[in-house]
């Protein structure tokens, strides 16, 4: 079975997606996610003008040998445009090589390691008010784990917080020719946040697992600082605590306090763990099947983690459409050491697109039983929705200096 053709797709029902279709001489069809939000046009150019063409020929059965083929033979290794575009390519031949089987990609993984997929929610507000009124909109819908995000005094609405009413894509990137620009103050975010997880946990109770995502934006001691004022609300995990390029910092971190530390949606390769997992500097992997090379990729980091204790925590925001997040699902359901999944739901016009068959209900996952990924492309669909210009913010300390978002 050789690939026919391979053809990139950039719509936006709603946020913008890159999909692969990759075409059979048999006739099977398999898809890729291939999104890099705020710069989804790199790796659509990547993919139609670089890749593409090295596709069609090939032996549409060796994943592995395709994989190798466009790490190892671009000579430029990793980078997120470089694993974005190979993980489309992965998760497009995967989907193949499922649907060849009969069978869903997870029983091609080893088949199922547990019998449902725990997911946590996102609940946000401007305030401590309406934040409890989304962490109890999550609670009915069945989850048991729920990430808090508020509003900063001083700092205005900020990372995490939607500006509309009962949204559930609250980190949209802004349609225009230039980023938002938010405002972050250290100080004034290490005073509130201990205020905030003492009310909810007061409100919800010892059983509702607490998440927090700082998005690396503290220093490494003000990290070590946030994560003992919060040990005694028992957080699951704090999440991107400092910039993510000096690992060495988690160190400090973990010096200082014993909650639950998780990293990496801005890795995109293996290599970027070679340090903060054999020193169990981190309790959660981040990375996204979309940014990590794909099944092949993530698989090989997941597995490296687990030697370490470390579960995956796979990244699943909605700039990771439904094709990326069906193939999380489908390693989460074989994968030994997993730990939890994020889910920031898709709404509206994305399943338009994107014919879904996982399902979700009482905060768990199942992959579905279709053969394959699970998903299909509605090209048609897709066409209604025109790629628009968007990016995601970026940060400013009060004095005007661009910090990290």
């Amino acid at each position: 079975m050789r690939i026919q053709s391979a053809e990139v797709v950039v719509c936006s029902p709603g946020r913008n997606f890159v999909t692969l279709i990759v075409t059979t001489d048999e006739g099977l069809v398999g898809i890729g996610d291939a999104t890099l939000n705020g710069r989804e046009l790199a790796v659509a150019s990547y993919l139609t003008d670089h890749v593409a063409p090295l596709l069609e020929g090939r032996d549409a059965a060796a994943v592995e040998d395709t994989w190798q083929y466009l790490y190892r033979g671009a000579y430029w290794r990793r980078g997120p445009v470089t694993m974005a575009a190979i993980a489309a390519v992965d998760v497009a031949l995967w989907d193949i090589k499922a649907q060849a089987a009969g069978m869903p990609l997870y029983q091609l993984l080893g088949g199922r390691s547990r019998d449902s997929i725990r997911a946590y929610g996102h609940a946000h507000g401007r305030d401590i008010e309406e934040l409890s009124d989304s962490v109890q909109a999550r609670i009915e819908q069945g989850f048991g784990a729920v990430r808090i995000q508020v509003g900063i005094p001083g700092n205005g609405p900020g990372y995490g917080i939607s500006s509309v009413e009962g949204a559930h894509d609250y980190e949209p990137a802004s349609v225009g020719l230039r980023p938002v620009e938010e405002v972050w103050d250290a100080g004034s975010y290490l005073r509130h946040i201990p205020a905030v997880f003492e009310e909810v946990r007061s409100r919800f109770g010892a059983e509702l697992d607490l998440l927090h995502d700082v998005h690396h934006r503290l220093s490494p001691i003000e990290a070590a600082r946030l994560g003992r004022s919060l040990e005694p609300f028992h957080p699951f995990w704090l999440e991107d605590v400092t910039v993510a390029e000096n690992q060495r910092a988690l160190r400090t971190v973990r010096e200082h306090t014993v909650v639950p530390l998780a990293m990496g949606e801005t890795y995109n390769s293996i290599v970027d763990y070679l340090q903060l997992l054999p020193e169990q500097l981190i309790d959660y992997v981040r990375s996204a099947v979309t940014h990590s090379g794909g099944v092949t990729g993530l698989k090989r980091i997941l597995e490296f983690g687990a030697i370490y204790g470390a579960k995956s925590a796979t990244h699943g925001p909605t700039d990771i459409s439904p094709v990326g997040l069906a193939a999380a699902l489908h390693i989460d359901t074989a994968h030994h050491d997993f730990g939890i999944q994020e889910y920031m739901q898709h709404t509206g016009p994305v399943f338009d697109v994107f014919d879904v068959g996982y399902a979700f209900a009482d905060g768990v996952f199942q992959p579905g039983e279709r053969p394959g990924l699970g998903v299909r492309f509605d090209r048609e669909a897709a066409a209604r929705y025109p790629y628009r210009q968007a990016y995601l913010p970026v940060n400013r300390l009060r004095d005007g200096t661009l910090h990290d978002w």
